[in-house]
């Protein structure tokens, strides 16, 4: 599998890890969670955290040289 192929599977990949990422932080629980703590659950925060470095390895990995 050729690196650019890689990356655009990790861009994919990544983009679908934030929309996950942001409905999750827009449910009810995840709301409440976040007044009660200040921050979001775990599972959000990883899912935002993975999205965002899959689009970051994956532009580089698309867009780098060879």
């Amino acid at each position: 599998m050729s690196p650019k192929l890689l990356g655009i599977i990790l861009l994919v990949v990544g983009v679908i890890l934030l929309i996950f990422g942001f409905n999750a932080s827009q449910s009810l629980g995840d709301q409440v969670t976040e007044t009660v703590t200040g921050r979001f659950t775990d599972e959000t925060m990883w899912y935002i955290i993975g999205g965002a470095v899959a689009i970051v390895v994956g532009g580089f990995m698309t867009l780098g040289r060879k």
